[in-house]
């Protein structure tokens, strides 16, 4: 999978582990969970990492998660304030029932 390409050896670990990772904003600095999935899965943390808000933003098409979360982890991480103008923020993030497998087992 791309995506797995794309990702330094810790938020691989996290990944793998927990079905999510985190970045580090470009402008902010503030930190970001991407959760495996390709909507409202973008999860902002505080200095303490307690959820703060949610943000939706998809790439334009029909693609698969992981391309969805590799595309959010470049724009976070290269153009976050350009990314964040056109995003939805939802004051809480919601987990998905059912989305706890990780994502070793949903096809991407």
């Amino acid at each position: 999978m791309l995506l797995k390409n794309w990702l330094s050896p810790v938020q691989l670990r996290s990944y793998e582990k927990h079905g999510y990772f985190e970045v580090v904003g470009s402008d902010s600095g503030a930190i970001y969970r991407i959760h495996h999935g390709k909507q409202a899965n973008v999860e902002q943390l505080d200095c303490i990492g307690k959820s703060v808000c949610a943000w939706c933003f998809v790439p334009a098409g029909d693609l698969v998660p992981g391309d969805v979360m590799l595309a959010q982890k470049i724009a976070l991480e290269t153009n976050e304030r350009a990314e964040l103008a056109v995003a939805v923020r939802s004051s809480t993030f919601r987990t998905r029932l059912g989305s706890r497998a990780g994502p070793l087992s949903v096809a991407s």
